[in-house]
């Protein structure tokens, strides 16, 4: 079961590695915030559309980084279309547990789409590679700042 997991987080990353999804900077969006892992030079900028009902409409991001912070990335802006602010902070905080704790599943952020966590599950072999937990979460801390207004954010 583990070898299989492990297969596929790492089928997961070479593809959105290779193919990130919503790759690039839109024409229109009303949030944005730059990202930075000062250790590994990672930097990534995320854009959200986010609509007079605080519905994410739309989430792209560019940037530069390992395969892990793009994969991330890009995992992140197509989990979060559609979804409420509050459901974004709430993917946001299971995201950062699901990579840095091993008892994640009984901390509660609120409303989790089940199918969402589903897909970023399969993230959670990061939590193996302790060096490399900022890679993953940086987009997630960037939507974050982006969210509540800050244009900037570290993982420092």
């Amino acid at each position: 079961m583990f070898d299989d997991l492990r297969d596929l987080y790492q089928e997961v990353i070479l593809d959105h590695g290779k193919n990130p999804r919503n790759f690039g900077k839109p024409e229109n969006f009303n949030r944005m915030a730059r990202g930075e892992n000062p250790l590994c030079g990672d930097k990534i900028n995320v854009y959200l559309s986010i609509g007079a009902d605080g519905r994410v409409q739309d989430a792209h991001f560019d940037g530069r980084g390992c395969a892990i912070s793009q994969a991330s990335a890009s995992l992140m802006t197509e989990t979060l279309k559609g979804k409420t602010e509050a459901e974004a902070e709430a993917l946001f905080g299971h995201f950062h547990d699901m990579c840095t704790k091993d008892d994640h599943e009984h901390t509660d952020h609120g409303p989790l789409d089940p199918e969402a966590v589903e897909k970023l599950d399969v993230l959670s072999g990061v939590r193996e590679f302790p060096m490399r937990v900022k890679c993953a979460t940086l987009a997630w801390h960037t939507m974050h700042a982006a969210i509540h207004g800050d244009d900037k954010t570290t993982t420092e």
